[in-house]
């Protein structure tokens, strides 16, 4: 039986596979080898408690990493990371069926190889605990629906559109910018504009918004909380001329500036032959929202983090795959960019086990696990007191080494999920000891000295790091808490 025109070829499925396969196995061994980076420890660390919505994103990846935790009963890096390392696989391969279906078939691999190497879609999304890992695979699941649907196959994808598109606003709120794209695509390409006087693509959003509602009820019953902290992130009031150059630059980078250059050629080709040809079309207006937004609020708004616009780029890794297909150099470029990422990796690794070479300020250090500060608190008899550190970032490194046990609250008025805890308005009258990585006693003393009634300086937690790091972290014992917040 021949492959239907949109499936990828025999051989084409093969090395889909292969590919799939070698990359999964690259991405379990980092993960066993790398322990998890702030925002990792603090997502694991703060979302131990199910909840229907948290403060930073919405609730999937938490849930995700939460509810791989609980089942397997480890907080290991290399476990918690399984969801999203599964997620990456998933992606990459309805990625080659977007291509095939929506480009050509024989582009299917090619865009499936460029979105494995690069690396804030290939690694980082497809390993790390983050929003992102969910956000990717709802959104191409979305847009595979959409594009059957398109075809009037029937209710089911159109059903099928609308609860992954409520799954990918599950994990990120800066999906309805993808979900937008596919509006404008239906006002704009005339064959398909006729969906508008329809029910199917209503109903989609009324199931989409039903899959969303959780996070909705969680906003409404603790002040819109995370809605005014993410919407309040594009504020700002200095213009910054240079602003967009430099997150265009960002975004290139981490996407490796020939991947990134290849993807805005592939897309002003499609920009050329415009809504006539109707799969590049619906991918170009699934990409641009996000790209020109987080490109855009970059003139007033610092910082625009460079991760932010690369669900725009994931949409344009199709129609690189086109420009890759028959290109004759596309070996040579693959095995080079393959070689880059090897080489990088193997850096990162060896950095992070042997310390090896020795950096300025040690940036990998942060992807190292505070493990052995149970054992230095314990020894000393130091965990019967409830902790607490300075920043919400040291306190999910915190939370994360110790367990869970004892609680650990986060001494800041920015103190993102730990403010419902609950924080530290709920230990008034009691004593405190404060883990602080980065503050000296006299930055202690000036931030805390007016809502502790006395703080003691205790001899430092000792303990080792591999790559022979030796970490000597702040101890003070913080006496009767008599108010919250400072």
């Amino acid at each position: 039986m021949a492959a239907p025109p949109h499936a990828p070829p025999p051989s084409g499925a093969a090395a889909l596979a292969c590919l799939i396969a070698g990359a999964t196995l690259v991405r379990l061994a980092m993960a066993w080898l790398l322990g998890l980076g702030i925002d990792e420890s603090y997502m694991v660390a703060a979302g131990r408690d199910l909840r229907l919505g948290y403060f930073d994103h919405p609730p999937l990846s938490w849930w995700l990493s939460s509810g791989i935790a609980h089942l397997t009963g480890s907080e290991a890096p290399v476990v918690v990371r399984l969801p999203f390392i599964a997620l990456g696989a998933l992606s990459t391969w309805m990625l080659a069926r977007l291509t095939a279906l929506l480009v050509a078939p024989q582009a299917a691999i090619w865009a499936a190889l460029a979105f494995t190497l690069a690396p804030v879609l290939g690694f980082t999304t497809s390993s790390w605990v983050l929003p992102d890992g969910p956000l990717v695979a709802a959104l191409l699941a979305a847009a595979l629906c959409l594009a059957h649907a398109l075809r009037g196959v029937g209710w089911r994808w159109w059903l099928g559109a609308g609860v992954c598109a409520g799954l990918a606003l599950l994990a990120k709120y800066s999906a309805v910018l993808t979900l937008g794209g596919a509006f404008v695509y239906l006002l704009t390409q005339r064959e398909h504009r006729r969906w508008l006087a329809r029910p199917q693509p209503y109903v989609a959003v009324l199931v989409a918004l039903a899959v969303f509602a959780p996070v909705v009820a969680w906003n409404a019953t603790h002040g819109w909380a995370s809605f005014a902290f993410q919407g309040g992130r594009a504020g700002g009031h200095v213009l910054l001329p240079l602003g967009p150059l430099s997150a265009v630059a960002g975004q290139a980078g981490f996407l490796l500036p020939w991947i990134w250059l290849g993807l805005i050629v592939a897309g002003w080709r499609a920009l050329r032959r415009g809504p006539g040809d109707s799969g590049s079309w619906l991918l170009l207006c699934l990409a641009a929202p996000p790209i020109l937004l987080f490109t855009l609020v970059a003139l007033w708004t610092r910082p625009v983090l460079f991760h932010w616009a690369a669900p725009g780029y994931l949409f344009l890794f199709p129609l690189l795959g086109g420009v890759l297909a028959p290109w004759p150099a596309r070996r040579v470029w693959a095995w080079a960019t393959a070689l880059v990422i090897a080489l990088s990796l193997g850096f990162v690794t060896v950095q992070a086990r042997l310390g090896w070479p020795p950096l300025p300020r040690d940036p990998i250090a942060q992807a190292l696990d505070w493990t052995k500060l149970r054992g230095a608190l314990a020894e000393r008899g130091l965990l019967d007191h409830t902790v607490a550190a300075p920043s919400w970032a040291d306190t999910g490194k915190v939370d994360y080494a110790l367990g869970g046990r004892p609680r650990v609250l986060c001494l800041n008025v920015d103190c993102r999920q730990y403010l419902f805890a609950p924080g530290p308005a709920a230990h008034l009258g009691t004593d405190i000891l404060i883990v602080a990585p980065r503050q000296d006693e006299a930055r202690i003393r000036a931030d805390y000295g007016g809502v502790f009634a006395e703080i003691e300086a205790l001899p430092p937690a000792r303990f080792a790091l591999p790559g022979g790091r030796q970490v000597a972290m702040g101890l003070y014992l913080g006496r009767n808490l008599k108010a919250w917040p400072p």
